[in-house]
């Protein structure tokens, strides 16, 4: 897990406790009624927009979201313009247990080196990110469907609330528990949506950016080496995916 990930995690676990504790008791916020009522209802809410294999798969791709981490584009730029370099001077079948820092840039020698032709390698590079692609876009429009259901659950379930409130004004033992409803319903909602389903989802987007600028910086650096391009050459063309400030001067001034 990225540190920023953890440290937020963290933080608003502590922020969000302290402030509990300080208010009073914990088991003051603690109704299972209101919890079964917003988490159960949000989550069906949001498996009738989707299928049971997207559902499912969306928890695997935010946990790889959450662990994984891309390698870095200059990493990436290294080692290509060394397997470039080896290349040129042993051959593609030199890179076959060359060692690369990311499975899918393994995937991608193995496509050069088994001879197949360059056309064939990009189509299957290309498709492997676009489905890589649609399987993050499938999990960010999953997390803010949560994101949309849980506050809309919570309000219903303060409508509940107040709907028996009202019905049992003249016992006021049952007002408590039909006020705890309502308020906790909300406070529910709220705390899925903005604690973990929104954050999830954006964390995915940048995840899914990231992935998208490795893979298109491997594909153009393998299909660059089967094509036999001069590593300086090559170098010029990879550095494009570092940021402006990133670059050598001389690409900067251009």
């Amino acid at each position: 897990m990225d540190l920023a990930t953890l440290v937020g995690l963290i933080g608003v676990c502590i922020v969000l406790g302290t402030a509990i504790v300080l208010g009073g008791s914990i088991w003051s916020f603690v109704d299972p009624a209101s919890i079964v009522l917003v988490i159960g209802g949000t989550l069906l809410v949001t498996l009738m927009k989707f299928s049971f294999r997207q559902f499912a798969n969306a928890t695997k791709v935010a946990i790889k979201a959450f662990i994984y981490r891309v390698p870095e584009p200059e990493i990436l730029i290294d080692s290509a313009i060394e397997l470039a370099h080896r290349a040129r001077a042993n051959g593609l079948l030199a890179l076959e247990d060359a060692d690369v820092p990311d499975e899918f840039f393994r995937k991608a020698l193995n496509l050069v080196v088994d001879g197949h032709d360059p056309d064939v390698v990009r189509l299957i590079l290309n498709k492997d990110l676009e489905l890589t692609l649609k399987r993050h876009r499938d999990g960010q429009a999953i997390f803010k469907a949560i994101g949309d259901a849980a506050p809309a659950m919570g309000m219903i379930g303060t409508l509940i609330g107040l709907v028996h409130m009202l019905g049992h004004m003249n016992d006021p033992k049952e007002i408590a528990p039909a006020m705890a409803i309502a308020l906790l319903t909300t406070l529910y909602g709220a705390v899925i949506a903005n604690l973990v389903a929104i954050p999830i989802a954006d964390k995915l987007a940048l995840r899914s950016a990231d992935e998208r600028l490795a893979k298109s910086l491997i594909i153009d650096a393998v299909m660059s080496i089967q094509d036999g391009q001069h590593p300086r050459v090559m170098q010029d063309l990879l550095q494009n995916y570092l940021p402006k400030s990133q670059r050598p001067d001389e690409q900067r001034a251009a």
